[in-house]
């Protein structure tokens, strides 16, 4: 047969096949079903034809298995067993011994605790300091391998390190210098109470809340003025040591969302200049007077006619009376230098500092004076503390706003905008950078919105 006669008859019985199956239909399935029925039913009874395992012999086979010798030599192909070292950060508080520092920190060693107690500068660094952050070190047995304390003094760009190891003769300190990495982060909130509480929901640090407030203090009233549901974002420094958080540094850039109207900031230094912030227009934030002589108050007695709490009679009040507790710092809220640095019948502690343009302020009942009569001072200096001396009924700030010896509403000083824009020069680097801060800020603004839902 060749091989077309072949195809030639698969081809006529295919058809044939098909024929049946189109004319008897169910004659066909039929037999196809017994035939798969038959094939199973072998299939079942061959499985059937081998042994129940239960049934089969057991062999049971011992042999000595002699262990392998431990060996100082390391073994080809095998890695050596490491010691383990054990690893714990936490940091330190007020009442802290060295016994109950080391114990949070899994620590169980008096040779270790003698020593930070008898060492002065392990001692100093360590005791009566909070908030300092250590790291340690430790053995399979708890016992102190290493330790080190990260801190950092006042606005200095370096940290201060120490450093306790454990060696054959015994524990030794060291102390060293070392520079702080700055790493930027994102972080936004809603307000729903006040600033403070909505950066706390954040995690955001005090000292940058303070910021924020700062950069739109001559734009926004933040003792009156914020309204439920008002936004921010900001993009700020945190300095590393160590890769550990320890400080807060500058806010880089920010955007605040105040009864349905947007103010941004950005920070940017020219060359040769101190640096400062500027709208991402590229224009200077810096006007000519802060809106508030506090960071954070409120007034009780605005500007205008009122009853005199202690003569109970009208009389007319010349400037904004801010309560808030004795000691609280008071910053001029513009460049000038110091007029009158002394006493004054019924205000107390009185300091008047004269400004540019015929400009003046004065700040009354103070518990403390920190300026001398002819000191210049610039807009944010500290330059007394809040207090009730002369006729005052509470701890409390007077405060007064001249031009040319008449009083105005200090309330709406901030209007005074001096600004000086970018030079020429500076724009293009300027221009770069707002390219990236919008970018962050929009992130941010996203967190922001998604802590709000």
């Amino acid at each position: 047969m060749t091989f077309n006669q072949f195809i030639a008859d698969a081809q006529g019985i295919a058809t044939t096949v098909a024929a049946a199956l189109q004319r008897h239909p169910r004659r066909v399935m039929a037999g196809v079903a017994a035939l798969l029925l038959g094939t199973g039913a072998t299939a079942f009874a061959v499985a059937n034809l081998a042994p129940d395992a239960a049934d089969l012999p057991v062999r049971q086979v011992l042999e000595a298995v002699e262990p392998l010798a431990l060996s100082a030599e390391p073994v080809a192909g095998v890695s050596p067993l490491l010691p383990i070292t054990l690893y714990r950060t936490d940091t330190t508080r007020s009442n802290d011994t060295a016994e109950s520092l080391l114990r949070r920190l899994g620590i169980v060693d008096t040779a270790a605790a003698a020593f930070v107690k008898s060492d002065a500068a392990t001692r100093a660094a360590l005791l009566s300091r909070p908030g300092r952050l250590v790291t340690a070190e430790a053995d399979p047995n708890n016992r102190l391998v290493k330790l080190s304390a990260r801190w950092t003094q006042d606005e200095s760009p370096d940290f201060q390190r120490l450093v306790v190891e454990k060696s054959a003769l015994g524990f030794a300190a060291r102390t060293e210098t070392a520079p702080l990495v700055a790493s930027s982060r994102l972080a936004g909130g809603v307000i729903r109470s006040s600033l403070f509480a909505a950066t706390d929901d954040a995690r955001i640090p005090d000292a940058v809340a303070t910021q924020i407030a700062e950069l739109f203090a001559g734009d926004i009233d933040f003792y009156r003025a914020l309204r439920k549901g008002d936004r921010f974002s900001v993009v700020y420094e945190t300095l590393m040591a160590d890769n550990e958080p320890v400080r807060s540094g500058r806010v880089i850039s920010a955007e605040f969302v105040n009864n349905g109207k947007t103010y941004q900031a950005v920070w940017f230094q020219e060359p040769g200049t101190k640096g400062q912030y500027y709208t991402l227009d590229g224009n200077s934030l810096r006007k000519a007077f802060l809106a508030s002589p506090l960071e954070f108050s409120r007034v009780t007695s605005g500007f205008g006619g009122r009853v005199h709490p202690i003569a109970r009679q009208w009389r007319q009040h010349n400037g904004v009376d801010y309560a808030a507790p004795t000691g609280t710092p008071v910053r001029t809220v513009g460049d000038g230098v110091v007029e009158f640095a002394g006493v004054q019948r019924g205000y107390g502690n009185v300091i008047e500092v004269k400004h540019r343009d015929g400009k003046s302020t004065l700040f009354a009942h103070l518990s403390k004076i920190g300026v001398k009569q002819g000191q210049k001072v610039e807009q944010g200096d500290v330059i007394g503390a809040v207090g009730s001396t002369g006729y005052s009924t509470g701890p409390h700030l007077h405060f007064e706003f001249r031009i040319n010896g008449v009083h105005h509403d200090p309330l709406t000083i901030a209007q005074e905008n001096n600004t000086v824009p970018l030079s020429a020069a500076a724009r293009p680097a300027f221009n770069r950078m707002v390219g990236d801060i919008r970018l962050k800020l929009a992130a941010a603004s996203t967190m922001s919105l998604a802590s709000a839902q």
